[in-house]
């Protein structure tokens, strides 16, 4: 027997719709970054980027368990001395529900070339409006 591999041009990608609302953010984000990956497919490879596109609805529905809520913290740095910031997760959500998202998605993937493509197909909508209902195949 030999072992089928699959080329760039025989990729089909599915678009799929994700509703956060009451969601939580962690079990929320492994569905997602699978999706991205294309783990449930049957022609999976590591090294090929076969992921489908996954558009995410209400983000700012969110739900965090514990009191995570109230503690959990992104921090970011400008480069610069003293550069140095922090944001708590309900002053992010109340501003960037989405980046919440993107964030903890973007923290699932695997650090290499194939990351920036496959984040490229996470589409994060604060509301529950889709402007991404035509591309369903």
């Amino acid at each position: 027997m030999k072992t089928q591999h699959i080329s760039v041009k025989e990729i089909k990608r599915e678009w799929h719709t994700l509703d956060a609302n009451g969601e939580v953010l962690g079990r929320l984000s492994t569905k997602i970054a699978s999706l991205l990956m294309g783990k449930g497919k049957v022609t999976y490879s590591p090294h090929i980027d076969m992921g489908d596109f996954v558009v995410v609805l209400n983000a700012k529905n969110i739900k965090l368990t514990g009191k995570k809520e109230s503690q959990k913290v992104y921090y970011s740095h400008s480069g610069y001395p003293g550069g140095f910031k922090e944001t708590s997760f309900e002053q992010m959500n109340d501003k960037h529900p989405e980046r919440v998202i993107e964030l903890a998605v973007r923290r699932m993937l695997p650090d290499n070339r194939l990351r920036a493509k496959r984040l490229n197909r996470l589409k994060v909508i604060a509301n529950d409006r889709n402007p991404y209902e035509t591309k369903k195949d």
